[in-house]
Formats: C-alpha cells, sequence, structure tokens
C-alpha cells in the first residue's frame, strides 16, 4: 500500500477569533478602529456600539463570543454561523486551543499539557529555534515526525524547504489544527500531512530521502515508547541523507520527569549510527548528523 493511502487533506475553518485579551481590548473600545479577529496574523478594522460588533457585513454580541475561561478560544465560524470554543472532551483526553497573547501564536494542551514552550518564549518563537537547530534551508526535503498544529511543517516551508512529510495519529489534533488560524498554511501542497503513527510508515520512505528531520515528540510515556526507540532512531537515520541534521527536541534533560529516558536519548542516537553535535539550549534538543 501506497503510503499516499493515508494522506490527509486539511480543512482550515473560516472565521473569527475570540479570546480574553481581545474581548478586554473590545471592552474599552468604541467607534471604528482595527484589532486582530485572527490572533495577530492580520488586522481588521471592525466598528463597535454599545457591545455590537459589526465586521463583515456582521454583527456579532461580544457576550456571545466571551471565553467561558481565560486562555480558551472562541470560534466564530463565517461560513456556518455557528459559534464555540475551540476545544475537545474525549475519552482519550481533552484538547484545548489555548491564548497565550492578544496576537501571538495559540498553543495546543492536551490534559493539561503544553505543546509548546510558552515560558520566557512563545509557540512560534518555540518553533522558529526549533527551524534553526536543524538547519533547514532552501530546496530541503523535510520529515516533521509529530505534526500538532503543524508549525514546524510551516515554518520549514517559510524558510525555504521544498517539501514536508509531517504525521499526525490524533485525530483530534487535526480538529483543532483545523480551527486555528495559525494552522491554515497546513493546507499548502508543499505539505503532505500523513494521520498514521510515523513509527509504522516510516519504513515506506527510501534510504537517504530526506535532508532534514525535525523529530518533536510528546513526553515519553507508554503509549509513545516507540517515539524513543533505538529501532526507530535507526530508521531516522536510514531516510536521512548523508550529511542531514536530525534535531531531537527533548526539553531540559534536567527538569524532565523522565530524565532517564531523556538522558539515554543522546547514547540511542550514537547507536543508531548518528553523531551528536551536542544539546542546543535555546531550541532544548540535541542536533544529530548523519556521517559515514
Amino acid at each position: 500500500m501506497s503510503i499516499d493511502e493515508y494522506r490527509y487533506r486539511i480543512q482550515p475553518v473560516k472565521g473569527y477569533w475570540f479570546t480574553s485579551f481581545l474581548v478586554k481590548e473590545l471592552s474599552n473600545r468604541t467607534g471604528c478602529f482595527e484589532t486582530t479577529l485572527d490572533l495577530g496574523l492580520t488586522r481588521t478594522t471592525i466598528c463597535l456600539k454599545n457591545r455590537v460588533l459589526s465586521i463583515g457585513g456582521k454583527e456579532i454580541n461580544i457576550t456571545d463570543v466571551t471565553p467561558s475561561e481565560n486562555h480558551r478560544v472562541v470560534l466564530y465560524d463565517i461560513e456556518t454561523g455557528a459559534v464555540y470554543e475551540v476545544l475537545r472532551y474525549t475519552e482519550t483526553g481533552f484538547y484545548k486551543l489555548k491564548a497565550i497573547a492578544l496576537d501571538k501564536a495559540p498553543t495546543l494542551e492536551i490534559n493539561g499539557i503544553h505543546m509548546h514552550r510558552i515560558t520566557g518564549t512563545d509557540p512560534w518563537k518555540d518553533t522558529l529555534a526549533k527551524i534553526r537547530a536543524a538547519g533547514i534551508s532552501r530546496g530541503n526535503i523535510v520529515l516533521d515526525t509529530c505534526m500538532g498544529l503543524g508549525y514546524t511543517s510551516i515554518a520549514s516551508i517559510i524558510r525555504g524547504a521544498f517539501e514536508v512529510y509531517t504525521f499526525e495519529i490524533d485525530g483530534n489534533v487535526l480538529w483543532v489544527a483545523e480551527r486555528n488560524p495559525w494552522s491554515n498554511r497546513l493546507s499548502s501542497d508543499l505539505i503532505r500531512i500523513y494521520r498514521r503513527d510515523v513509527t509504522q510508515l516510516i519504513h515506506k520512505f527510501p534510504d537517504s530521502f530526506f535532508h532534514r528531520v525535525i523529530h518533536d515528540p510528546p513526553r515519553f510515556m507508554k503509549s509513545t515508547g516507540d517515539l524513543y526507540s533505538l529501532d526507530f532512531y535507526r530508521e531516522l537515520h536510514r531516510v536521512l541523507k548523508q550529511r542531514g541534521v536530525l534535531f531531537h527536541y527533548t526539553g531540559e534533560p534536567g527538569k524532565h520527569s523522565n530524565f532517564s529516558v531523556v538522558r539515554g536519548v543522546k547514547e540511542r542516537l550514537e547507536k543508531a549510527g548518528f553523531k551528536v553535535l551536542g544539546f542546543d539550549g535555546d531550541s532544548q534538543g540535541y542536533i544529530a548528523l548523519k556521517v559515514s
């Protein structure tokens, strides 16, 4: 079966996004002015009177789009008129698009765990640090092992990558990404999304296929252990071109709840054939090279 049998076409939802940060700003304004309705990606002129917002021929009462809790994001779907918070309760957990500022990229929170660093940085800056660590440049073919909200894939394309292959096993994460304005560029033809576990499909790629690999897995637990395994690292080594670079995010080893596992990443990467160049403090991960 071809790997493209598992390809997923993301369908971004068009709308306006409201956060507690935005509602606070609107509550102190009246008349016509510019603000952001997509978490900082663009600026839009709106008119506001008696807490009723006029935009694009629509009237929206601010009360109707006020988040029920701080950091939640309310989406006003332009095409359907539906208004709801971008969150999901499922049997596997609680998924939430979490706003961190009026005009910054949000993060994905799963069961209370942030998928990006937000202390002293923001999700987009966090992503750019990883892109720099991986040395992604024009013309590269990139493997982004764990998509999440897709910031790594999007930033790679902005940096000049020729093509990005990325994997996301969790349909709830894809649902959130489709409702996150900062993830809209995942619809690019240059980004190939596969709804499957990367550890199960990586064998379908030929040897020496990728110039760069960014491996930013969820934290280690029983269900994610394969993403930290020696067998998987050997596959990452196989699919990288000679002199290709792997960036492996771990977080700060000394602060990791599974310190022994993170400490073992370097050892397993070396056993897989990589030359580990070192730990990069800015991006908080290991940089490794494939050499003969």
